[in-house]
């Protein structure tokens, strides 16, 4: 989550295989009218004719009841087949003449039949004009000159063809919040087992009666029935688990190892107020088993957090198996009988939440898995390092660049605008050519990107002025600490072109000011062709 203290989509998945990765917007969709909105039906018809009210009739009538009938339909087959001639003529009022009027109601016209609208992802054109340096920026001329963005350094890229269309101090390191989270995604996506989950496990302890919660770096772990995170573990399974593989027998003990990580469990650079348990936290200290990252209100993402994450949740797990007096921290034998455990969902899925909703915390876990990988020291400087090496090996520009979290909570550090949009171009690029296996790897930072006035961080932004013109059409990861706003992304040009964009503002204004000012900057995108 980011850290300000106040901070559907039409622009779909990225499809593989097509030289314009990016996608049209689906339409509005033209709600089909309710069956209780229906056109109303026509006045019921008088009740027909049967045979009493027919023979009272002919009681009062001196014709017989047999020619009565016959004259009857008669009658009616004459009026039917001129109405059959020409409605014009024998319409309602002929039939109301010869005593009918009962039977035929006046014509209604049916109903419209529902318009139907069916939603499909199609990818953008091959075809027509190609956006210009000049054209860039002349439509950037104007909104990258507010004042209220600061110091402002960007870069517009074409993905189709990597030219740079726009260049504003790209190559100044600057403090990008957190979009920094798009290079930690970038390198997890990289780095690791797209399908490979973090696992939590319960292990027999030293003694008997006593088991050991062992975190496997999976801060997702739902505590409820319904938790923060889609798809999480939930605490219950494991419970249930545990209960079942010590055949009912009491557990007396609950321990909690924590040596998956190492280090501090504060970033350096983090403010107090981040991960104090008062008020909104943006993080909790870092440790390798939590329940909902932290949060002590799950419905509410910046909701205060404890402060002893692990031993929090070992606590929980002892109060569910009927421990009492919490837990104690403690240490698993290596070669210790595995009673229980449970899985985090995907990387790729904690990858696309963790951009969505801005999760500092998962964030954090991701820069420390890209370090187990690597064989490194699991910790704050041991994901840094991983990820900056990462991405250097795949072929990213990190020079002037300093990294010393994952989450872009730390004030510390520094990034280039060039790096953001090469690793947003990587994503964004065809999937054929000498880089096809590393675009398709980095496919998912796109599809993690919140969509703007949709979606994620930017749900409530886009919503008045010009800003209006990107409501749907840009994905982009937001950044905002106290003085720095920062915007990365994508959007689709009025002529169907795919751009990538990376705009950081340091020394800004009021946070809202200056993120209403970075929207307008991405919505001028939208509105050119850019020529």
């Amino acid at each position: 989550m980011q850290r300000p203290h106040a901070q559907p989509m039409r622009v779909g998945p990225v499809p593989p295989g097509k030289p314009q990765p990016q996608v049209f917007p689906v339409g509005p969709t033209v709600p089909s009218r309710k069956p209780e909105e229906a056109a109303p039906a026509a006045p019921p018809p008088e009740p027909p004719v049967t045979e009493d009210t027919a023979d009272a009739a002919e009681s009062e009538s001196p014709t017989p009841k047999k020619k009565r009938r016959v004259g009857l339909v008669l009658t009616a087959l004459v009026v039917v087949a001129g109405l059959g001639v020409g409605g014009a003529l024998y319409g309602p009022q002929a039939l109301r003449a010869v005593g009918l009027g009962g039977m035929v109601a006046d014509p209604t016209a049916a109903p419209a039949p529902p318009v139907q609208v069916r939603a499909a992802l199609r990818p953008l054109g091959a075809q027509g004009p190609s956006p210009t340096k000049q054209g860039v920026s002349s439509a950037l001329a104007g909104p990258s000159g507010a004042s209220v963005l600061g110091t402002l350094g960007g870069t517009v890229v074409d993905p189709a063809s990597g030219d740079v269309l726009w260049d504003k101090s790209a190559g100044t390191a600057m403090t990008p919040a957190s979009t920094a989270k798009i290079i930690t995604s970038a390198a997890a996506l990289l780095a690791l087992d797209p399908q490979a989950t973090l696992t939590t496990k319960v292990v027999e302890g030293p003694e008997p009666g006593t088991i050991v919660l062992v975190g496997g770096g999976d801060p997702t772990i739902s505590g409820g029935a319904k938790g923060f995170y889609p798809g999480a573990a939930k605490l219950d399974d494991l419970v249930a688990k545990v209960k079942a593989a010590t055949n009912g027998q009491q557990v007396r003990k609950v321990l909690v190892d924590t040596s998956a990580y190492s280090g501090d469990t504060k970033g350096p650079g983090w403010q107090g107020p981040d991960m104090d348990g008062q008020g909104d936290d943006y993080a909790a200290p870092m440790e390798p088993v939590m329940l909902d990252g932290g949060r002590l209100v799950i419905t509410n993402g910046d909701s205060a957090r404890t402060t002893t994450p692990a031993r929090s949740a070992a606590g929980k797990l002892a109060e569910r198996l009927g421990v009492s007096g919490g837990a104690s921290p403690g240490t698993a034998a290596p070669t210790a009988r595995v009673l229980a455990e449970v899985q985090s969902p995907p990387i790729r899925q904690l990858v696309e939440t963790l951009l969505l909703t801005s999760d500092n915390v998962l964030a954090e876990a991701m820069a420390r898995q890209v370090a187990k990988a690597a064989g490194g020291e699991v910790s704050f400087a041991g994901g840094a390092k991983a990820v900056h090496d990462v991405l250097s090996r795949n072929g990213f520009d990190l020079a002037g660049s300093t990294l010393v979290d994952g989450s872009g909570l730390s004030t510390q550090n520094k990034i280039t605008p060039k790096l953001l949009g090469s690793v947003l171009a990587a994503a964004a690029a065809p999937s054929t050519g000498p880089t096809a296996e590393r675009t398709a790897k980095l496919r998912a930072l796109l599809t993690g990107l919140p969509v703007a006035g949709g979606s994620g961080t930017l749900a409530e932004r886009y919503a008045s002025g010009s800003a209006t013109a990107g409501k749907g059409w840009v994905r982009a990861k937001t950044g905002t600490l106290n003085g720095i706003n920062s915007l990365a992304g994508l959007v689709t040009d009025s002529d169907g072109k795919l751009l990538v964009f990376a705009f950081l503002g340091n020394g800004t204004g009021a946070n809202a000011d200056a993120r209403a000012a970075l929207d307008v900057l991405a919505s001028a995108l939208r509105s050119c062709g850019c020529r």
